[in-house]
């Protein structure tokens, strides 16, 4: 079962965590200061890997079997985003979802990465 990195809807307590059909959660980890972090519309997150400039983003890595990544997980992401691999700060390579090359510059993106995580931006952008 392939490990992968969320840091949004289907993080544990969300609204979408019902797609990972009961996966384990590995525990919360956190990036390699390389991505940028957006969110798009308040909508959903979305990581943008960097050459420079990055910061370490919180989220939570799941065990997920490649049936449920495949029919249930991916299918519901959104089309801004696609599966790619990246690196946490303890050096191992995981999946996550990333932002799509082109999406960058759309103007419904915010830059969040100083906020860390998403439950972060959500809690203080509310208050």
């Amino acid at each position: 079962m392939p490990l992968i990195f969320l840091n949004g809807g289907a993080m544990r307590g969300e609204p979408l965590n019902y797609l990972l059909e009961g996966a384990p959660c590995a525990g919360e980890v956190t990036t390699a200061p390389q991505y940028r972090f957006y969110s798009v519309g308040d909508r959903f997150p979305g990581l943008h890997p960097v050459a420079y400039g990055g910061a370490p983003i919180t989220g939570e890595l799941f065990d997920v079997p490649m049936e449920v990544l495949r029919n249930r997980l991916l299918p519901a992401e959104p089309p801004e985003l696609e599966l790619g691999v990246i690196a946490l700060d303890d050096n191992r390579s995981v999946l996550s979802m990333l932002l799509r090359r082109p999406v960058v510059s759309d103007p419904q993106l915010i830059d969040i990465t100083d906020y860390g995580s998403w439950h972060t931006y959500r809690e203080e952008s509310t208050r």
